[in-house]
């Protein structure tokens, strides 16, 4: 279980086929922290620990990544050299900064639009069909797997949504979406509360 708060970004130093595929990612951080067998939010994809190694702020860490991930999320993410947002799962007694965020990506968006506003940046970001029922104004999201807020969404004709989000400076710092252009494809999840709110309300209807 994540909250979707990043705490470092890695980034992708090898990438080698070993029936599923087997990453290596460094980041700044301390191997002693982190188990094998652990499991770190990869921009939204929870994924198992299976080695490590390096020096304090100076760490790597190995995962496989299942053909199933790779064709739930964007393919660009799993080349080398690729930025992942990374946080370590929850431990009891830590606090919950963001939202309830299960590292099981759920589609993939597009950024469809990109502008300064101030200090900050305002993004849009079309969902798919089947995702727009799940998405609110003022309700969370997590994209990339950083926990945001849903500012707006307009609909659109064709079933997908347009969901506009602010990205503040601090956010923009410490994770990949401050490098977000239009065009790009980013990892969603739904809030889980959608996610059994729409599966209430369809049984209801069956009822």
């Amino acid at each position: 279980m994540f909250t979707g708060i990043v705490t470092a970004i890695g980034t992708i130093a090898s990438v080698h086929q070993r029936g599923d595929m087997r990453l290596k990612i460094t980041a700044p951080l301390d191997p002693a922290r982190i188990d094998i067998g652990a499991s770190i939010a990869c921009s939204g994809v929870c994924l198992t620990v299976v080695e490590r190694g390096g020096t304090a702020g100076d760490a790597w860490f190995e995962v496989d990544v299942s053909g199933e991930t790779i064709s739930r999320t964007v393919p660009a993410m799993w080349e080398q050299g690729a930025r992942l947002n990374l946080e370590p799962s929850l431990r009891l007694g830590d606090e919950l900064g963001g939202h309830i965020v299960t590292g099981h990506v759920d589609s993939v968006g597009e950024v469809v639009l990109v502008a300064q506003e101030g200090g900050s940046w305002k993004v849009a970001i079309r969902a798919r069909a089947e995702m727009s029922p799940f998405i609110a104004e003022k309700g969370s999201i997590t994209v990339n797997g950083v926990s945001l807020t849903v500012n707006d969404v307009r609909d659109r004709p064709d079933g997908t949504c347009d969901m506009r989000l602010n990205i503040i400076p601090h956010t923009a710092e410490v994770t990949t979406l401050g490098a977000l252009k239009e065009g790009d494809q980013v990892n969603l999840e739904i809030d889980v509360l959608a996610r059994y709110l729409k599966r209430m309300q369809s049984l209801a209807a069956k009822g």
